[in-house]
């Protein structure tokens, strides 16, 4: 089992007299994470997925939760989003039964936070778990077999799953995707027309690394703009994949609205555009490359709440950063190359307009990037 960087920090808000929330993709680990915060604690688990369970907590008075958590100091509500009303019945617990401590997770942001935030304002501490991170992974297994296993990461990814299924890893892919990725999700949002979503995704999947023009996705998959506006939020919100932002200052020839979209996970993005060719093998390498750097350090800028925002750079002219971070008022640019080569530099003119640092990110030099 992968030792998890949140374990110590959810450790650490035991007894602070706050709910604590795990929300991220379904079968990245979060049952197994906060289970293992509470072994060898005498908890009760509550398990959303459990008809009668979500009958018995949907809407009940502060009497029948006392007779719900018995003696219990440790309640542990999984898969809490499958709760109607949960919000109001976390708050109750969280101000009424001081002695107790409550942990809950969810699979999707859109679903859970809606039916939280409000209820539980001032009241939680709130985490983001992903896939496996190349930091847990390295912890696991040893700097070694991390660094043979490279290749196989940016084709398969992290998923707990895949990672105990060597050999089957597209098999369990196709799993995760045919089981959350369109059910799910179809659900979670209220989508009719599965074929435009799968389609949607696939676009997407076929230009991470690449702008998005959302005129030129709706004319593709045959809907309107508004639709893949709202498709797009829901999967950002379902942790299939995440949005990055232009970054935009001072120059007036700089592109400040659009987007980029990348995968939370490689193996995903591959079993969506069904593509498990070896790296030598393909032309989207590069885009593997950027997708599993940015990936990862979003991991690492919420795992260590850090408080960097990131975006890509780019002038009408093409000139462009493909990561740019910024932080405390430093703004830093990052390139990323499989096989750097020393020509290789940041446009001057961002390096001198905005004073930043830059660092072209390599097959050598990765680990830095993704281990804060």
């Amino acid at each position: 089992m992968y030792l998890r960087y949140l374990e110590k920090e959810i450790k650490k808000r035991l007894g602070s007299g706050k709910a604590i929330i795990l929300i991220g993709p379904r079968q990245v680990g979060k049952t197994t994470l906060i289970e293992t915060v509470l072994k060898g604690k005498n908890y009760l688990l509550l398990d959303g997925d459990d008809p009668q369970t979500r009958a018995l907590l949907t809407e009940p008075n502060t009497e029948e939760i006392r007779s719900i958590l018995g003696k219990h100091k440790y309640v542990f509500i999984d898969e809490a989003q499958r709760i109607p009303g949960i919000g109001l019945t976390m708050k109750i617990i969280t101000d009424r039964f001081k002695e107790v401590q409550l942990l809950a997770s969810g699979s999707s942001s859109f679903d859970l936070s809606n039916r939280i935030n409000e209820p539980l304002t001032g009241r939680k501490w709130e985490y983001q778990l992903f896939p496996i991170s190349w930091e847990e992974y390295e912890g696991h297994h040893g700097y070694l077999y991390a660094e043979q296993q490279l290749e196989n990461r940016l084709l398969y990814g992290f998923y707990p799953d895949v990672l105990n299924n060597p050999g089957d890893e597209i098999s369990v892919l196709k799993n995760i995707v045919n089981s959350y990725l369109y059910k799910d999700i179809l659900a979670f949002g209220n989508i009719q027309k599965s074929e435009v979503l799968e389609n949607l995704v696939q676009a997407l999947a076929l230009q991470i690394g690449n702008e998005v023009n959302y005129s030129e996705l709706a004319q593709l998959v045959g809907v309107d703009k508004n639709t893949v506006s709202k498709y797009i939020d829901i999967l950002q919100k379902g942790y299939i994949i995440f949005k990055l932002g232009s970054f935009s200052r001072n120059l007036r020839n700089e592109i400040k609205k659009n987007k980029k979209i990348y995968f939370y996970d490689n193996g995903i993005r591959n079993m969506v555009i069904g593509n498990f060719n070896p790296l030598e093998l393909r032309a989207d390498k590069g885009a593997l490359w950027e997708n599993f750097l940015i990936a990862e350090r979003v991991k690492q800028i919420e795992y260590k709440q850090s408080l960097a925002r990131i975006y890509f750079w780019r002038t009408r002219q093409r000139q462009e950063v493909d990561f740019v971070e910024e932080n405390s008022g430093k703004i830093y640019g990052y390139e990323f190359k499989w096989a750097s080569r020393k020509i290789n530099r940041l446009p001057r003119t961002f390096l001198k307009t905005y004073h930043a640092e830059s660092k072209v990110i390599d097959r050598k030099n990765f680990r830095e990037f993704v281990i804060m």
